[in-house]
Formats: C-alpha cells, structure tokens, sequence
C-alpha cells in the first residue's frame, strides 16, 4: 500500500492544537493584565517607530504578495486552466524524459515513488524515459519490481544511472548530455525530481498542457505538501513553509516569472534543458568573489537552472492545484532546532549564492517587481531584525514594560498572517504562530549569518561539504575576516537603531561643553572664574519639548553669559533642571545679578539667604523672561561678586 495511504496527510494532533491555544490565550491574558497604561502615552515614541513605520513597509509588502496570490489563484490561474485543459486533449508531447535523483532513501519510499511515476506515465501514454540516478544496486532491484508489478509499460523505458557521491549535480549533467544525444524536439519536454517525491494520478497529464499554451513558457513547477516522519511540530513546521511557498509561488506568477524552479517537481521544455550552456551550469556553476575567489556550488542546482532560463527571458509559472508530495524527515528528528537550522542554513546559502547575479541582470530581464522581490530579500534578512532589536533595547534601557506591548504585537501579527496563510492553503494551525516568529526572525539571523560565510557549503544527507580553500590557513583568515564583518555590520545596526530611539544620543553642543568643563575639574585647571551659563542655556534648547535637563555632579557657576544667551534663543523647550542625586551633588553657583531671580517654595530669595536647597519635593524657581524654570536636586548659592 502506497504510503500516503497509509498515513495520511501530515499535520499536528488535536490535543497540540489545543495545549496550543491554551498556552496562548493565557499568554494574551497575562500580557493584557500586566501591560501599564503608559506604553501607549504620547511619549512612547520610539516603540511606536520601530513597530509602526517598520512594520507598516513590511506587512504592506507581505500584503501586496497576498493580494497579488489571491488575484492569480482566483482569476488568473483559473482562465490559463481552462486552456490548458482544452490543449491536453487535443495535444501530447512526442517524447517525456524523466530525471529522478536519490541517494540512500528507504526502499519504500523508493517503490512508492516510481510506482506513482511508472502508473501516471503509463495513463498519459507518452514514449517515456526515465533516468534513475541512483546510489545502490537494490534500487535497480526495487524499480524494476516497480515496472514487473505494473505489467512493464510498452511506453516506459528505465535506464539506470549510478551517482558518484559528489553531490547530484554530476549526475544530472550526464542525465542532461543522454538526454541531447536523443535529439529532442521543441515538443519534447523534461521532468527533474527528487526520489523521495511522489506524485498524484493524472499529475503528467494536469501539469504539461501548460507548455501548449504559451510557447515562451521555458519551465513550470507544481504545489507541494509533506509526509513528515517527526513530532507535531516538525509536521507544522514542513506545511507552514508549504502554505508560504504556495503564497509566494503564486504572486510570482503573476508576472510569469519565479524566483526558484524547485527541485522537488519541475518540467522544462527538453530542448532548453539540453542546451550546452545549461548543462554546464547544472554541473559547474561557480561564483568568483572578491574574497572567497572561485568556489563551486555543492548544491542549489534548482537556483542554477532558474538562473539559466531567467537570464535568457524565458518564462515561468507556478501550478498550484497539481499538488506533489515529499517524504520529509529531519536529519535529526530528536534535535528539531539544530536540525531545522541546519536545512535553512543550506536553503539560504543557496538563495544568497544566486540572488545576486539575478540582481544585476537588472529589472529589464525580469521585469520590475521580480527584480525587486530579489532585493528584497536582501533588504528583509536586515529589517526583520529591527523590531526585536528595538524592543530589547527599549526594554533594557528605557522602560521594561515594552516587552509586554512587543510580544502582544507579535501575537496579533503572526496570528493575522497565518490567518492569510490558512485562507490560501486550505488549512490552520496554531502551531504556525509562533513558528512563524520562528521562521522570520531566526531565518532572519541566519540570512546574515550566510551573506559573510556563503563560500561554505554541507550536505547532511551526503555528508559532503565544500566552498573553503583546502589550506587550513587560508580558511581560518577567511572565517576571521567573515566574523569581523559580520560583527561590523551588526554593530552599526544596532548604532543606527540605539540613536533612532534615542536609547544612544549623539554628541550635542551641550555635551561637548559637559565634557570640557569635567576635563578641566580633572585636570585641576582654574574654574574659578568660567561661566557655565553657554551651555546650560543651550541645553534648554537642545532639549525635548516639555522635557527637562539632566545636570552633571560638580559645581556649576552662572553669571551673565546665561542671560545673554537665553535673548539668543528662539525657544526654551525645557523647564527643569534636575541635579544629580549621588555622592557627588550638583552645586550651582549665581551670580549677584541672577540671585534675585531664584526662589525656594517659601518665597525666600536666594539673594536674602545666600542658599537654597532644591528638593525634589520642594523644587524652587528661576524666574526669566521667557517664564519659569524649574530646580530639582541641586544646591544653589550665591557666588561672590567679582571685582575688577
């Protein structure tokens, strides 16, 4: 019995589901109860800057692919279906090749497979020939049990072909030169996929109609769903990047192009595929970098050949009611994080090896929201990263109550996009909310991660590996240089965003005269006769509407230079000055002329005292023209008047 039979589609239990949503309403709830008032006050400025502005242009984004997959699969798709339906009865290809790669799969797996295939084939009635890139002598045994239990089709034929252990990109290479030695037509068309895939009755016949409808269509790649052999949340994990797949697939498609020809299922028209320069970059596509020099690509032959037909304008699209299957399983499915980082880490290398030279090939090749969904995913690996960024450090050094306010905001944007997600896919899970977080901010680091170490590749299942110079120190010097880049890149976002939110404030005219004044108490010059009133007047400036200036321990001597500065002045936004509360107090000495201006909250003058102590609880006032100033924390006397 086929194994989807047997185990139906993958998907979490009913008693998950629910813990889940258990765990997460009383998340909600305690988040609710415990989020102060004060996060939503007019001043939370910053927190609403990095989950406002940001959030805005990447939802309006996430939203324009939703909209844009909505429209293909309800109206566009639907009227290419109709005609594609029209063209499989009255046209067939005159040859079907098939290239299927596997490497060590069970042999269950493996008989289910090309048992699918060899039936599906058979039903279309095609001169069929299927490659077999295999790695052990039982597949002969088991696909041609296949053929004997399918009465061995007069329209099939298998031929064998064993792999070297370097990867499968040899393979398909002298899959790709057998093929162009039977001289295809333009009628001809070609099939690539995996050995662990299966497909559904009448996919032949559902997916290839297409290529007699548009005769600029270069390749075509189908929808997908899982067989996951894991827990419930590996199985999640597998259908959520299959429902964002379908989504992304299908806004692609509205512009006839995609940004991967998936090596799960993809047709090409055989003629393209047997191009010499298409077979070249299947089995030696390499990139030279200017600091990993010249390095082969290991895996990613899907990205190689999208490359291909991208670069030569030819057209491509996304089936997304011909579904095949993939036999999925972690490399450790004990380790679900290590595991699941591990398959991403070699997923994004790909796309990063490749994105770049698609970029440069410029919006003319491709069209313009193809070339920008490219950038993109430059731009995205970097701007995920900033609303957690934020909201640590606000969390950290401005107020601990934004988690709170954070983690709601995740909550409702991740349950809206799943939400998205389900409408398209066909499906919900609750699993999916936090697994969406999951894929965006850990895929997110994990993009950057790659961008400075993408010269190094692995392959679990094979256990190969590649891209570093065979030099034990040259590779060293390589992986230091990527560290520190890395770590460069990293600190000026985190920079950027700490000044943005003001948790970091540049150097202003205030604190340059600060440090100037605490060098010279350092140094032991002779402050006796220097007038603070510059700066301090600045500050008031400087400073936030309706905020207050914070002032440094020491002695600070204020005499006309505050007054004549103040004229200058447009505005004074500050009305406070606060003195430091520690060991070392804040001691302001006025001049004569200013003593009189200043008052204790019992109306005494610090001309008649001599000195006031401004408490928190009983600040006092210095009256200017522009109107009151407010003094807290800070020791203020009346300075000596100077003699000429």
């Amino acid at each position: 019995m086929p194994l989807n039979q047997r185990n139906g589609r993958s998907r979490a239990s009913r008693v998950t589901e629910l813990t889940t949503l258990l765990l997460l309403l009383s998340l909600v709830i305690i988040l609710v109860f415990e989020l102060p008032p004060e996060v939503f006050s007019p001043s939370s400025k910053s927190f609403i800057l990095a989950i406002g502005v940001i959030g805005a242009w990447r939802y309006s984004w996430w939203f324009t692919l939703a909209t844009r997959a909505m429209w293909y699969n309800r109206r566009v798709f639907p009227a290419l279906r109709q005609r594609a339906d029209i063209a499989e009865s009255r046209y067939r290809p005159d040859a079907l090749y098939v290239l299927c790669t596997s490497f060590r799969i069970d042999p269950e797996v493996t008989f289910s497979v090309y048992d699918a295939l060899v039936r599906d084939a058979a039903d279309y009635g095609v001169p069929t020939t299927i490659f077999a890139a295999i790695s052990d002598r039982s597949d002969v045994d088991v696909i041609d049990h296949v053929m004997a239990e399918n009465g061995w089709p007069t329209n099939i034929e298998i031929s064998y072909m064993f792999q070297k252990g370097d990867g499968k990109r040899s393979a398909m290479a002298e899959v790709l030169r057998a093929i162009s030695r039977r001289m295809p037509s333009h009628r001809s068309l070609m099939i690539s996929m995996d050995g662990d895939i299966q497909i559904e009755p009448g996919t032949l016949a559902r997916s290839l109609s297409f290529f007699f409808v548009k005769d600029d269509l270069g390749a075509l790649t189908t929808n997908n769903h899982a067989y996951v052999h894991g827990g419930d949340v590996t199985k999640e994990w597998y259908d959520l990047r299959y429902a964002q797949r379908h989504l992304v697939m299908s806004s692609m498609s509205v512009s006839e192009r995609l940004l991967v020809l998936t090596g799960r299922y993809s047709a090409f028209r055989a003629e393209l595929a047997t191009q010499p320069g298409f077979i070249d970059l299947v089995e030696n596509d390499h990139i030279e970098h200017w600091r990993f020099g010249n390095f082969k690509f290991l895996s990613g032959d899907d990205k190689s050949t999208w490359f291909w037909l991208l670069k030569h304008g030819w057209k491509m699209l996304y089936i997304p009611d011909v579904h095949v299957a993939g036999f999925e399983e972690l490399p450790d499915r004990k380790r679900f994080f290590k595991s699941s980082i591990d398959l991403m880490r070699r997923w994004y290398g790909n796309m990063l090896r490749t994105s770049g030279r698609a970029i440069a090939l410029g919006p003319k090749t491709m069209g313009f929201f193809t070339w920008w969904s490219l950038v993109d995913q430059r731009l995205s690996m970097w701007t995920t990263l900033i609303g957690p960024t934020v909201a640590i450090m606000l969390t950290l050094f401005v107020r601990p109550s934004f988690i709170f306010a954070y983690l709601l905001w995740i909550l409702f944007t991740r349950t809206v996009t799943a939400t998205v997600l389900a409408l398209q896919h066909g499906r919900f899970s609750l699993l999916w909310v936090p697994l969406l977080y999951y894929n965006q901010v850990g895929g997110a680091l994990l993009k950057t991660y790659v961008s400075f170490r993408f010269n190094r590749q692995s392959w679990s299942r094979q256990g190969i590996s590649a891209g570093e110079p065979s030099s034990p120190k040259a590779a060293r010097r390589q992986r230091r240089m990527g560290h520190v880049m890395h770590g460069l890149y990293a600190t000026a976002l985190v920079l950027c965003l700490a000044i943005v939110v003001h948790v970091l404030a540049p150097p202003d005219r205030m604190a340059v005269t600060i440090l100037e004044k605490q060098s010279e108490i350092l140094e032991g010059r002779d402050t006796k006769h220097s007038d603070d009133g510059y700066w301090l007047a600045l500050s008031l400036s400087d400073a936030p509407q309706g905020g207050s200036v914070q002032l440094p321990a020491g002695t600070l001597r204020v005499g006309k230079r505050f007054t004549e500065q103040l004229v200058k002045i447009d505005k004074v936004r500050a009305r406070t000055f606060i003195g430091h509360d520690g060991e070392l107090p804040t001691i302001m000495r006025l001049s004569p002329s200013l003593a009189g201006q200043v008052q204790d909250s019992r109306g005494r003058t610090l001309s008649e005292t001599g000195h006031l102590v401004c408490q928190d609880a009983n600040p006092c006032r210095l009256e200017i023209a522009s109107g009151t100033i407010t003094l807290s924390d800070i020791d203020v006397r009346r300075a000596a008047a100077q003699r000429g």
